[in-house]
């Protein structure tokens, strides 16, 4: 199965970059499943409605939230509706929605999805996700119940993506970390057949102090003082990701690729050609 993650889109460079360049990477890498982090697609700050659809609509076939999941507030009733779309694992026990979904793949394999939020640095104190995900992982193994398994780890310290990362190895297919906006350079198959990366970057403006506009954070770092909110960078956006290709009866990652597509990142090499010795 060839599965493609996009990191955090933020803003409205972001959306437009997917709404662009998504369906063509769809169909040059002949992609099976795709799933978007829109955590801070809408103004930087959640996502909503009609952001969702729009990222549904541009190719996405599922897509994860965060720590700012129901920022936007018609999230709370449109994640009930909309089942492509998946909040935290261990977010509020009350919060609507799902934290994880088995999803339909072309050719009867199926794939889960799931997210999770971290603990460590986070503002609000999390329930453990390290038992979260073990819950689902137990009701879903790789290869047997499922083609294939992601999870996307929202979470600041990468130390704790890395825990989760071994601590899933050989049960999940692709462990991918999202929240910090940067893209990691170590992208990897774990000896148990688990794809890696610290954090899958953000598909928004480089431009920017992590997506943002530059002049307010940087006042903030200069003074210690706020002046003004913080607005998303509008200008080209470069599109991060991980690509994986996973084999079907194990579930396990046979080969992996960082997506660097546009704006002022160097643009990534596509993946081998079928039947060329994994990664």
């Amino acid at each position: 199965m060839k599965i493609l993650f996009l990191g955090d889109v933020v803003g409205r460079a972001g959306r437009r970059a997917i709404a662009r360049q998504l369906n063509g990477l769809r169909k040059r890498w002949r992609l099976d499943f795709v799933v978007v982090n829109g955590e801070n697609a809408s103004n930087g700050a959640g996502l909503s409605a009609a952001h969702a659809r729009l990222l549904l609509d541009a190719g996405a076939d599922c897509i994860t939230l965060g720590d700012h999941a129901f920022d936007q507030r018609d999230m709370m009733t449109f994640i009930e509706q909309e089942p492509r779309i998946l909040r935290p694992l261990n977010y509020a026990r009350a919060a609507p929605g799902s934290g994880a979904r088995v999803f339909d793949v072309p050719g009867g394999r199926k794939i889960l999805v799931a997210q999770v939020l971290g603990q460590v640095f986070m503002k609000r104190p999390f329930d453990d996700p390290f038992s979260a995900v073990d819950q689902v992982l137990r009701k879903h193994p790789r290869g047997g119940l499922v083609n294939a398994s992601l999870l996307d780890v929202h979470c600041e310290a990468t130390s704790e993506k890395m825990g989760m990362g071994h601590f899933c190895d050989g049960r999940a297919s692709i462990v991918v970390g999202t929240h910090t906006h940067v893209p990691t350079a170590d992208a990897m198959i774990l000896p148990g057949g688990t794809a890696y990366q610290s954090d899958a970057g953000m598909c928004g403006d480089y431009n920017s102090v992590i997506g943002m506009e530059k002049d307010e954070p940087l006042r903030r770092f200069v003074t210690g003082m706020g002046k003004g909110r913080f607005v998303p960078a509008t200008g080209a956006a470069t599109l991060c990701g991980l690509f994986v290709e996973t084999d079907d009866r194990s579930g396990a990652a046979l080969r992996v690729a960082m997506l660097r597509e546009g704006g002022r990142l160097q643009e990534s090499a596509p993946p081998r050609a079928p039947g060329a010795d994994p990664a």
